[in-house]
């Protein structure tokens, strides 16, 4: 089944301008498949056996005689040598755009290799799993009602295989995918003495998903110290497994908080790692920080995917004070809340409330009384939240990508606006 995917249009426009594009993202999200649908028309060869990772590496002239533009390699980080013989073809015609299309698993690899070879001949994108418009596309999605659909996203996740082929029991993938990750990247990217202290170190991780994360206290739980447990993260950063979600700041100077908050990428990988099922979920005390997870997961894909001029931070300050999301782009804030209840009310409202207030007495430049406040829940419709204060709207987690679009390209604020998802 053929998913169009919401990143198809940016890859298309992009290819009009640039020689080259990057796209990077975890393993399974869909990156080969993306491109060779936007761009049929180009030859494909993958990296991922190893003759050819070898022939690339070793004969790159050769190798890119053999395989003509326009072309689409695919893991392309598994011949670093490539990149050099990549950059001579481009600088012998600039204005041939659209000509390369390279993907890989290793964002930290592939950084550095762009960054020495391809700087300023190709444009970096990210691809994660399906968002909720492309799970929609699905049969299985497609066939959810409203209520039923919040359960999937956080017991499936976003891997688009999933979704596509829903025989196939979440447990039995994330098992094969975790075990495929420590023996592929991990393997290359750290010398781990045991790759079952790294497992650890990744469940220990998702216990953590949604916090404040503590380094020193996530080393000492696993068992290893502060530095390795620093590169341990570093590697799930790299794969694209976590986000570190840093804190809002009006400038350098006077963060309120430093530490960074840790979410997983997939709230159903994270779910599995947790042992939730579908049975324990509703009574999990892990199902706020699961569905904080997947609320984070939609504010990056809509605003990578769309282009969104728009920053996501995290608010704390030293009251205590805390709001899951605050997006910001050109003196418009947006503050979001996180619940997974199905019947927001006042209470959830209270922090946004709180927040909305503070911020306005302070004058805080990028804020001031541009700030919307909207409760990201399980409601049946959206509808404003009742209580004294500044206004507040509860909200599906379905129309948040179209909110957020409206919000922040459009220049107009959507709360209390019709329903337009």
């Amino acid at each position: 089944m053929d998913i169009y995917r919401e990143i198809s249009a940016t890859l298309r426009d992009l290819a009009t301008a640039t020689p080259a594009i990057v796209l990077t993202g975890a393993r399974q999200t869909g990156k080969t498949t993306a491109l060779r649908m936007a761009f049929p028309e180009h030859g494909y060869v993958t990296l991922d056996l190893p003759s050819l990772a070898e022939r690339a590496e070793r004969d790159p002239e050769g190798f890119l005689g053999d395989h003509p533009t326009p072309l689409i390699v695919d893991e392309v980080q598994y011949a670093p040598g490539l990149f050099r013989h990549v950059k001579a073809a481009i600088d012998r015609d600039r204005r041939g755009y659209g000509r390369f299309a390279l993907t890989g698993s290793q964002k930290f690899t592939l950084m550095r290799d762009v960054a020495d070879s391809l700087a300023g001949r190709c444009v970096w994108l990210e691809l994660e799993g399906f968002s909720l418009a492309e799970m929609r596309q699905t049969g299985l999605g497609a066939g959810l009602a409203r209520e039923e659909f919040p359960a999937e996203v956080l017991l499936r996740g976003g891997f688009p295989e999933l979704w596509v082929n829903p025989r196939l029991r979440p447990t039995d993938f994330f098992a094969s995918y975790v075990a495929t990750y420590l023996e592929r990247d991990v393997r290359q990217l750290l010398n781990v003495s045991s790759l079952r202290d790294f497992e650890r170190f990744i469940r220990a991780c998702a216990h953590r998903n949604g916090q404040m994360l503590d380094r020193s206290s996530l080393a000492r739980d696993v068992g290893i110290t502060g530095k390795t447990a620093d590169a341990w993260l570093g590697v799930l950063v790299a794969s694209n497994q976590v986000f570190l979600l840093e804190p809002w700041f009006a400038n350098v100077g006077k963060r309120l908080v430093k530490s960074p908050k840790l979410y997983f990428a997939d709230p159903g990988l994270c779910a599995w790692l947790l042992g939730v099922t579908r049975a324990t979920l509703n009574g999990s005390p892990y199902v706020g920080a699961l569905w904080e997870a997947a609320v984070y997961a939609e504010i990056r894909k809509t605003i990578a995917y769309h282009r969104l001029p728009a920053s996501v931070w995290y608010y704390r300050d030293d009251r205590q004070l805390e709001v899951d999301f605050l997006l910001t782009a050109g003196g418009r804030g947006l503050a979001l809340e996180a619940k997974s209840t199905e019947h927001p009310d006042a209470r959830d409202a209270r922090g946004l409330r709180t927040f909305l207030t503070h911020a306005a007495s302070r004058a805080v430049a990028e804020l001031a009384l541009e700030a919307r406040g909207v409760v990201v829940a399980r409601p049946a419709g959206r509808f404003p939240i009742g209580g004294d204060g500044p206004p507040v709207e509860a909200i599906d987690l379905e129309r948040l990508p179209p909110m957020l679009r409206a919000f922040f390209d459009a220049g107009e604020a959507v709360v209390g606006a019709d329903d337009r998802a």
